[in-house]
């Protein structure tokens, strides 16, 4: 049997090519380490599939009023599995089970579209104006500044008392000043990748100028993008939780969490609810703004280059 020399097992380890990885392998492995976003990402799943999945165990529908209440003290309609109300009643006797899961439902349809909408518009409208640079980037990046300078939270309410208080509405609303902030982002990262050695060799081709933007800019902004889509998700929720606490959003006979928050807490404070119509649709608004805030984070330190 042959013996092997220690020294020419060495040179054949020290010489044998270490397997690649890519950036989003990298990425995975380093965001399973980090506990806390994986724990935030399994809430955002259960949250997920409660909001989703949610009606089908609700034994009462949404709209549903329980007339044995009525009358008598709607609020003492207490969280009960024998009653099939398992958050118990709102003031008007409705199971509050399952308007949490609507209202639930709706908000992060409201964050998850919102955010989708103002990252693809600010990545393109950012890509565009870093890479023609020039006047067309100098005018672009002032028409972004006069939109930022304006008060958003006042357009927003304007816009709702005019056009009248709607879900499409409240979607322009918050789409008109939503992308700025990415379109930003996009343009100071396009001016770095414009001058890279595969973005002049497409130049040298012949490619055009467009497809060189959707084909080798806009993929190289994915991972910055991804992490600010999911820190503009809780962003979008909050903003429209605020305008449904005013009373200017999601009108009956749909909620949104921001509508069952404001009602349960006037419910509260004017003495006339129980504490339960306020806490359950705050915890899963408190418990789905940390879990994005813990996933974006962990994205962000999972995606950083300077990391790896």
């Amino acid at each position: 049997m042959a013996l092997t020399d220690p020294a020419t097992e060495a040179s054949r380890t020290a010489t044998r090519p270490e397997k690649g990885r890519s950036l989003w392998t990298d990425a995975r492995r380093r965001f399973l380490r980090n506990r806390a976003a994986t724990a935030a990402l399994a809430v955002l799943v259960l949250i997920a599939i409660f909001a989703f999945g949610g009606g089908f165990v609700a034994q009462y529908e949404r709209d549903y009023v329980d007339f044995t209440l009525i009358g008598i003290n709607a609020s003492k309609g207490v969280p009960s599995f024998e009653t099939g109300h398992y958050f118990g009643t709102d003031a008007e006797g409705r199971d509050l089970f399952a308007r949490t899961v609507q209202g639930t439902r709706l908000s992060l349809l409201i964050g998850i579209v919102g955010s989708l909408v103002a990252v693809v518009v600010g990545t393109l409208y950012g890509a565009i104006s870093g890479y023609l640079g020039g006047r067309v980037d100098s005018v672009m990046m002032r028409i972004v500044d006069i939109l930022m300078s304006i008060p958003f939270m006042f357009v927003l309410i304007l816009l709702l008392v005019i056009f009248g208080r709607s879900l499409l509405m409240l979607f322009i609303g918050i789409g008109l000043i939503s992308w700025l902030g990415m379109a930003r982002i996009a343009r100071g990262q396009t001016l770095t990748i414009k001058n890279k050695e595969f973005v002049e060799a497409a130049i040298a081709t012949g490619v055009r100028p467009l497809t060189i933007i959707l084909r080798h800019i806009v993929p190289n902004l994915l991972g910055i993008v991804v992490v600010y889509a999911t820190l503009l998700i809780p962003e979008m929720i909050i903003y429209e939780s605020f305008i449904s606490f005013l009373g200017l959003g999601v009108q009956e006979p749909n909620t949104s969490l921001g509508s069952l928050i404001s009602s349960g807490a006037s419910q509260v404070l004017n003495g006339g609810g129980e504490p339960w119509q306020l806490y359950f649709p705050l915890f899963f608004f408190v418990a789905t703004l940390f879990a994005f805030f813990f996933v974006g984070d962990g994205l962000r330190d999972a995606l950083d280059p300077k990391d790896r």
